[in-house]
């Protein structure tokens, strides 16, 4: 399938996880990609992989914090492959996983930076670039708890919610610019961010593991990836100002409690 043949992609946070199984689905299905982290090394492999596959790429490294960083991307992609067609933000981290009265003012500003403002920046400077070309899409990686509330993760909660608000306004805005702008909400899904918070962060594990109803497991990158990648085609073409959850039925409701734990110790175990 070469829908996205002539057409180029920006994945920002591309080097690992959901992004970078993103960035290689891109390519595999023939588009252009700039491949952008804040960590060389990583974008490095994911770059590799692309090439390695037969798949068009070339990277840049910069922080999505950083206002000046974003904008060179967005111009160093448009110098590079002629344009701008499709923008995946994949931008941010969960946070300190504390509650609220235990989480300093410091970290809460740093957390709404990493997942709130540097999806406004990376928006500010991709909607000048698709405005150019006469047509976009973008899509904002929110969370599951973007729409519900989640505790111990309040400050992470707060920003991905601001991320769908920011997704619908510019939904709104950009209708008539034949720009559309949609955000992925991801249940657990197994990451090395994902992975590295279990590790780090106490608590961490039960939270996770508390998303993983009803299908009883986490999900993959891939299966993220798949989702951003539809958002970005032609296939979802009338979709705009959606936050889709992709989250194994986690929202529907719940099973039965017994089977719930069942499967929150089985994905404690799994990861």
């Amino acid at each position: 399938m070469d829908d996205f043949a002539g057409r180029v992609a920006l994945v920002l946070g591309a080097g690992s996880g959901i992004g970078q199984a993103a960035s290689r689905l891109f390519a595999r299905r023939g588009a252009q990609v700039i491949v952008a982290d804040r960590f060389a090394e990583s974008a490095e492999c994911t770059l590799e992989l692309i090439r390695s596959e037969g798949g068009q790429a070339d990277l840049f490294v910069g922080d999505a914090m950083e206002e000046d960083a974003v904008k060179a991307c967005v111009a160093y992609t448009v110098s590079r492959f002629g344009g701008l067609d499709a923008a995946f933000n994949v931008v941010g981290d969960p946070g300190p996983f504390r509650d609220l009265s235990d989480v300093s003012l410091d970290e809460f500003e740093l957390c709404l930076r990493r997942n709130t403002i540097s999806c406004f920046l990376a928006m500010k400077y991709e909607i000048v670039a698709m405005k150019q070309r006469g047509r976009g899409a973008i899509v904002n990686t929110a969370s599951l708890a973007g729409l519900i509330g989640s505790p111990g993760l309040g400050a992470y909660a707060a920003a991905k919610h601001a991320v769908i608000g920011l997704t619908k306004s510019a939904a709104l805005e950009l209708a008539e610019a034949n720009i559309r702008v949609n955000a992925l909400c991801p249940g657990a899904t197994d990451t090395p961010m994902l992975r590295n918070s279990i590790a780090v962060a106490e608590g961490a594990a039960q939270i996770w593991s508390s998303m993983v109803e009803p299908m009883g497991r986490v999900a993959t990158a891939q299966e993220q990836a798949e989702a951003a990648v539809w958002l970005c085609s032609e296939a979802s073409g009338f979709v705009t100002g959606h936050a889709l959850p992709v989250d194994g039925g986690h929202l529907a409701g719940n099973r039965a409690p017994q089977r719930q734990e069942q499967s929150k110790d089985n994905v404690e175990q799994e990861l």
